[in-house]
């Protein structure tokens, strides 16, 4: 049954589930647009000829008909589809150029922007004409003959132009539309004075912008001239629309454009530092609050606009220099403002404002006072003052705005009231919801967001006001994304459950969700009082029962799951309570709220009891053993909504908790919201700083290369790389265009382990220079200076006589690319490392943290990775080097599938300890047994230490006395050494025979240091013996023992206030899958312990990712484009500038396979193993060629279907999946070597459907290691990947390429790629890869007559003929073949066990051939996983890409 339709949130809006998008007729069938296309820029002849443009073709043919119908989005996208941007408009623009031309050029970019796809690029090879191009769309911008809606597209263009200010050449077209020259325009030449006086450095700009416009001629002239009226102009305009009476639609859509792109310029220092006057001085605030516009009940929006755009205006900083101002500064800026204004008060107007010049800052700066104190005045008197006080008193005449006195009240009002700081505005928001801030209108929008309106929500873009203002623009996200999560969540349990009203006021549920149970109302067990200072009470507990007696097994151990600090939601719904509301009015509601829902409050679990109040520590292990049919939960309610509901009561309103008759949970993954935005609040109403050698790169300012090694004044001139080069020739090989001498005691070269020490000349000092020309006209020197490194070597220490000792050496022979990231991320500061596929990224981190931890024993390295199973690989990798595993603590869940012999969380770490401790003590009494000590010297590590510092310390020092003696021989060394007895269980000989003096003494310290080992870790385990509670135990071993401490980024986003308060410390951050890691939770983990003296202690961030491929998953599409919600820090980063060391010779797949995705990557090369390995020469048994795009057809006369929205399946896809894993196996396959990916989550869950019915129950078959989308195996690798792209009417979301290039890079020797041909090839963006997979047969090419593994060479000759050669028609035709292997297997194995061939046995049944009546359908979505299976993967889906 298909899903009821969204609710349109009101008259205006439209569902985007009925926005039309081109299919495949459209691009290449006989549409007007296609045709069009074919006949002028898609011709199929590949000569290259220039591009000539007919303006009857554009203004008839394309223009005309946007314009006839309204520019609608769907044509729009047709165009953008059919390349008519890169391959006929831009190519054949000119200065010449009509002005239609123009136009179509910007609507077309703004298509691109909105649907995230490459834009400047396209741009830029003709700089001269992009500029031309700017300048005209900078003047149609001002052209009030064009109409609203043109002039609205050519907004946007400017605001994507101004968010793209990474782009050089966007980036000089918009500087100097916000440069100084802009405050010409300001009211008075006595206010520019007083602003030009304030910051010398602003005199000296505007001084240099009037000598550059003295010099210039009368072209430059006018044209400086436009630049610096500009927005001036444009903000005018705005102001004259918002006050026309005959207001439209089009209309109120260009004035929230234009307050979007005023809140984007204020956002950002550089283009807020003189426009933020300009825009205080044009009155903007007040002119938008008065106006009729604002005031029409239907602008929601625009109200909603405003409040940001005020934030933005009266954000606590400095406009030039960009200082945060703390709560204090921010008042005493505001009580200078104040100050001024009783000056100029008891100046000129004594008689009237007395009373306001000598009254104290606090009665004065509310706006109801302040406003009763300017009421004596006259109109004239009002307008003197403001003019005293430097504010605008009049518009230009075409504006037709007039200042009069209501006007200009407000603006006095505006500019000296006492505003919230933006952190008493977060320490004062809520962040557990109700059902106001779940369903509050400007989140409801979110829900239907297609970018063709703006929101009132900030965003993530490329540079920050401040680190405060960072964490307020994440807090206010983050809290948005997860209440729109749990809105989403409740709504689906609602409808599921299907509450029905048989009579007013009672409510049953009829349906069944695993996500919810009714209840009866909660009791109120506790209101504490409010503690001293506060007014609300100090905690609330209540207490809720469920009965899970009608529960199945596995529904019923998920709700014992439930552990203290989750937060449930208690929901009141009253299914009669719809009808009331609809008859009532007009006003739209949620479907949540037409199923019933009236109330909704999160509380926390304190605690879980059984039905006779007993406390139970974990449920799940007690109630396997007791079936009790009733939970009883104690839950901590939101002390402040409580107060706010009693205040409510008290009024005679109803009370909630009585009506409460459901509770609602949510999956742990998805519900870990709280801890996270409480995190986030904290940094935000903090002041923690970052390290002073990261602020301003991670602000997005200064020099992008500021914060690298070689620009820190820390740099360490000499590093010890142990086993980083395994010989001298890699040595060599790793450094080119690098001088590598041996040091000052050697001549030749030599073996490892290597100390590098840099022999660079120190940076000269730079010289100021006064003149700007002069700089500018100075050469670069042209030869750069070589850098130098001195080798030196040394005998490593001997640790120990027993194999145990030896140290773990690294194997891997890094590239010189690799080992540059590892001298980078060995010394102090910001390192970047793009790793490609298969580049071995994780191998360079390890190695990195190697190098930190031996030649920095006193610091401490905290690893961050977005999944547990990266931050798993990690560290098994990790263990395996010559790193102490005491040393090492992994913090959260996923510990337990790190595939090690040892446990590296907290308490297992703790049980590590005791045995370590146990075992060592044995090895004391062993060893005070063998030299004769009497004593219980093995009872605890406390008298192992007492044993340590009487007997062996004395009789070492007595030894080594002896030793240094110039008369005591190799001979008399062995005899007088003190313990032969206690290594009698080592390998023999202990020394060596012939061994000379130093060789003797060498063992002799490898066995001492042994022994002293032993004590050392004995002493470590001391506190362990004293601490009593394992939590004191665990912390302990955080902040005092563990020295690479792992967690994942959402545990760290989780525990930050918790860990920091322990007073953990660290120096070094090394993040992994770092470009799939939200900003906020990249920006967490650098800011997770306090400063030491006002500073972080943070010397090393390392930062491992690859931005081509997936970005953090963000479900809905308006946090995802519009907010940006999807940057991470990495990304951002490699936008900025800053220097990235790309990892360039990847090996994990064949040279063929990586040449798929190596266009995406300049200069990646592949390692001489995957090109001399066997395993990559040998052909894929059974397989012609090694990978293939297999063209799907229809299959029982459909492809892709949509059971639920964004839940794509596709029966034919999914079937010929399955039908090539049988095939594969049949051969001899291993199933753990073969993986299934689908691009959308729905298809998994067919494909799985599908194995389950065909494979499962067969052990000739069994289950592939994996099938999953994606999405979710970034990271991941497999031999064999069958890889299915389920799209048959557009390319969907796989048109961002990054998720292309992770479903291509997932296979090591064999891909298999089913799709449909027509929809892929003609898409623009993957156009590299496609060509390269469609020179290919698109249809399966089997070697028959094989097995796994064959001895077959693979040919790089496609055209060549390979034994037994046969092609598959399609799924129908594979399937059969697969029957008839099937069979053919099943009766040998009948023959092989003894039984008769042709015997009818019940396996039988499983072997049917894929026929047109097959049984197996399409799969829904279940509740509760069914629902994470959606978001998994078709969250960006909604992009509607």
């Amino acid at each position: 049954m298909p899903p009821a339709k969204r609710p349109k949130s009101n008259a205006k809006s439209k569902s985007r589930d009925v926005e039309p998008r081109p299919t495949i007729a459209d691009l290449e069938g006989e549409s007007e647009f296609a045709e069009l296309a074919r006949r002028h820029w898609l011709k199929t002849t590949r000569r290259a000829t220039k591009t000539k443009v007919k303006n009857d073709v554009l203004k008839g043919a394309i223009w005309d008909v946007l314009e006839k119908n309204g520019f609608p989005y769907k044509s729009l996208l047709v165009l953008e589809g059919l390349q008519t941007l890169e391959s006929y408009l831009w190519p054949g623009y000119s200065e010449d150029s009509s002005n239609f031309h123009v136009l179509l050029i910007a609507l077309m970019t703004n298509v691109k922007a909105r649907e995230k796809l490459e834009t400047w690029s396209i741009f830029e090879d003709r700089p001269a004409e992009f500029s031309s191009f700017f300048t005209r769309v900078l003047s149609m911008t001002l052209d009030q003959t064009l109409s609203l809606t043109i002039r609205t597209h050519l907004l946007c263009f400017i605001i994507y132009a101004f968010q793209s200010l990474d782009w050089a050449s966007v980036r000089k077209e918009c500087a100097p539309l916000v440069s100084i020259g802009i405050w010409h325009n300001l009211s008075t030449e006595s206010k520019r004075e007083t602003r030009l006086g304030q910051n010398p450095q602003l005199r000296k700009a505007w001084k240099a912008a009037g000598k550059r416009y003295e010099s210039a001629d009368d072209a430059t002239k006018a044209r400086l001239r436009f630049e610096r009226a500009w927005l001036y102009t444009l903000t005018l305009d705005f102001l004259r629309l918002l006050h026309e009476d005959k207001r439209k639609d089009e209309h109120v859509l260009y004035c929230e454009r234009f307050v979007e792109f005023v809140s984007d310029m204020l956002s950002q220092l550089p283009t807020r530092r003189y426009v933020n006057t300009l825009l205080q001085d044009l009155h903007i605030l007040p002119a938008l609050q008065l106006s009729p516009m604002f005031n029409d009940e239907e602008n929601s929006l625009l109200r909603d606009q405003y409040s940001l755009l005020s934030h933005y205006v009266h954000f606590t900083i400095d406009d030039q220099t960009g200082a945060q101002h703390s709560p204090t500064e921010a008042y005493d800026r505001h009580c200078g403002q104040l100050a001024k204004l009783q000056r100029v008060a008891l100046r000129h107007f004594k008689q009237k404002l007395t009373v306001l010049a000598l009254s104290n800052y606090g009665s004065i700066d509310k706006r109801g006072e302040l406003e009763s104190l300017l009421e004596v005045l006259t109109d004239e008197e009002l307008k003197q003052l403001a003019s005293l006080l430097e504010l605008r008193t009049e518009y230009p005449d075409t504006v037709n705005v007039v200042i009069d006195r209501h006007f200009l009240l407000e603006a006095l009002l505006t500019t000296y009231e006492k505003r919230k700081t933006f952190q008493e505005v977060t320490r004062d928001m809520s962040i557990l919801p109700t059902e106001d801030s779940l369903f509050e209108e400007g989140l409801l929008r979110t829900d239907n967001y297609d970018g063709s309106k703006p929101l009132a929500l900030p965003k993530l873009r490329l540079q920050y006001l401040s680190v405060g203002d960072f964490l307020w623009r994440a807090l206010v996200l983050y809290r948005c994304e997860s209440f729109y999560g749990i809105r989403k969540d409740i709504g689906d349990a609602l409808k599921r459950l299907r509450p029905e009203a048989k009579r007013p006021g009672e409510t049953t549920f009829t349906g069944f969700s695993r996500m919810a149970l009714p209840i009866s109302r909660p009791s109120i067990l506790e209101v504490v009082p409010p503690l001293v200072g506060d007014d609300k009470p100090s905690a609330v507990n209540a207490e809720i029962s469920l009965d899970v007696r009608r529960l199945s097994d596995n529904i019923r151990k998920d709700w014992d799951s439930l552990r203290p600090d989750d937060v449930v939601f208690l929901v009141a719904v009253d299914a009669s309570m719809p009808k009331a509301i609809s008859n009532g009015g007009s006003h739209s509601i949620s479907e949540a709220q037409r199923l019933g829902l009236v109330s909704v409050r999160a509380a926390e679990v304190a605690q879980i009891m059984d039905d006779k109040g007993k406390s139970i520590r974990d449920p799940t292990a007690y109630f396997n053993g007791h079936r009790s049919p009733t939970r009883r939960v104690q839950l901590r309610l939101d002390s402040r909504t409580y107060k706010e509901d009693m205040s409510r009561v008290a009024k005679g309103k109803l009370d909630i908790y009585e009506r409460i008759n459901l509770v609602v949970r949510r999956s742990g993954r998805e519900n870990n919201f709280k801890p996270v935005l409480e995190s986030i609040r904290s940094l935000c109403l903090s002041e923690v700083p970052l390290a002073s050698w990261l602020h301003e790169n991670f602000l997005g300012y200064g020099d992008p290369a500021g914060a690298t090694y070689k620009h820190l004044p820390n740099r360490i001139g000499k590093l010890d790389f142990r086993d980083t080069f395994l010989d001298w020739q890699n040595l060599v090989e790793s450094l080119p265009g690098k001088t590598v001498e041996p040091g000052d005691d050697v001549t030749e070269s030599f073996g490892p382990p290597y100390v590098l020490e840099s022999v660079d000349k120190p940076p000269e000092e730079k010289v100021t220079k006064t003149s700007k020309k002069r700089r500018r006209d100075a050469e670069p020197p042209l030869v750069a200076e070589v850098e130098t490194y001195k080798v030196s070597t040394y005998k490593p220490p001997n640790t120990g006589p027993y194999p145990v000792d030896v140290p773990k050496l690294n194997s891997v022979r890094f590239t010189p690319a690799q080992i540059d990231a590892i001298i980078s991320g060995s010394q102090p500061g910001l390192t970047v490392i793009v790793g490609p596929p298969g580049t071995g990224k994780t191998d360079v981190a390890t190695q990195v943290i190697n190098n930190i931890y031996h030649n920095f024993p006193e610091q401490r390295t905290l690893l961050i990775a977005h999944s547990n199973q990266a931050l798993n690989q990690l560290f098994a990798k990790i263990v395996a080097l010559d790193i102490d595993e005491r040393h090492l603590l992994r913090l959260g869940h996923g510990e337990e599938d790190l595939d090690t012999d040892g446990s590296f969380s907290k308490h297992g770490r703790v049980e590590s300890f005791l045995d370590i401790r146990d075992r060592y003590l044995g090895e004391v009494n062993r060893l005070a047994a063998s030299i004769g000590a009497p004593g219980a010297h093995g009872n605890s590590a406390e008298t192992a230490g007492y044993f340590n510092s009487v007997y062996i310390q004395p009789a070492w020092t007595k030894f080594t006395e002896f030793a240094k003696a110039e008369s005591s021989s190799a001979a008399d060394i062995i005899q007088v050494f003190p313990f032969h007895s206690y290594f009698a269980n080592a390998p023999q000989p202990l020394f060596p025979a012939d061994g000379d003096r130093a060789a003797v003494l060498d063992v002799a310290n490898g066995c001492y240091h042994h022994i002293s080992k032993m004590f050392s870790e004995l002493e470590d385990v001391l506190p362990f013996e004293i601490l009593r509670r394992d939590r004191d135990k665990a912390n302990y071993l955080l902040t005092n023992e563990a020295r690479i401490i792992a967690m994942t980024s959402t545990h760290a986003a989780m525990r930050r206030t918790e860990i920091a308060s322990l007073g953990f410390h660290y120096d070094n951050v090394i993040m992994e899958e770092a470009a799939q890691v939200t900003e906020v939770e990249s920006f967490i983990p650098l800011a997770m312990q306090k400063p030491k003296d006002g500073q972080m202690a943070l010397q090393r961030v390392v930062l491992c990712g690859d931005h081509y491929q997936n970005s953090p998953v963000i479900q809905n599409l308006a946090f995802r484009h519009y907010a940006n919600l999807e940057q991470s820090l990495f990304s951002r980063f490699v936008r900025l500038g800053i220097p990235v060391i790309t990892l360039d010779q990847q090996g994990r797949a064949r040279p063929s396979i990586a040449a798929l995705y190596q266009w995406r990557y300049p200069n990646l090369g592949n390692l001489p193993h995957v090109e001399s390995l066997e395993e990559f020469q040998t052909a894929n048994a059974g397989f012609k060629y090694d990978y293939q795009f297999i063209n799907v057809a229809d299959y029982k006369g459909r492809g892709e279907v949509e059971p639920t929205p964004h839940f794509i399946q596709n029966l034919g896809e999914a079937e010929y999946a399955v039908a090539i894993y049988q095939y594969m196996r049949l051969l001899g396959y291993p199933a753990s070597k073969i993986t299934i990916l689908a691009t959308y989550a729905g298809q998994r869950a067919l494909i799985k459907d599908v194995l389950s019915h065909r494979c499962a129950k067969n052990a000739i078959f069994g289950l592939p290691k994996i099938v999953t989308t994606v999405d979710k195996y970034q990271g991941e690798q497999n031999d064999y990947i069958i890889l299915s792209l389920t799209r048959t009417s557009r390319v969907g979301y796989l048109r961002d390429i990054r998720r292309l290039t992770v479903a291509l890079s997932r296979a090591r020797l064999g891909l298999y790629i089913l799709g449909r041909r027509e929809i892929f090839e003609a898409c623009y963006e993957l156009r590299p890869a496609f060509e390269l997979l469609l020179q290919r047969p698109d249809k399966l090419t089997l070697a028959t007559g094989e097995m796994w593994p064959t001895d077959r060479s693979q040919t790089q000759e496609d055209g060549i003929a390979v034994p037994g050669e046969a092609v598959m028609e399609g799924v129908e035709h594979l399937g059969q073949f697969v029957y008839e292997m099937t069979r053919t297997k099943v009766e040998q194995l009948r023959v092989e066990s003894g039984g008769q061939a042709g015997s009818a046995e019940p396996a039988d049944q499983m072997l049917q051939p894929i026929t047109e009546e097959d049984e197996v359908g399409y799969v829904g979505a279940s509740d509760g996983d069914g629902a994470e299976d959606v978001m998994a993967g078709d969250g960006a889906e909604a992009s509607g890409a």
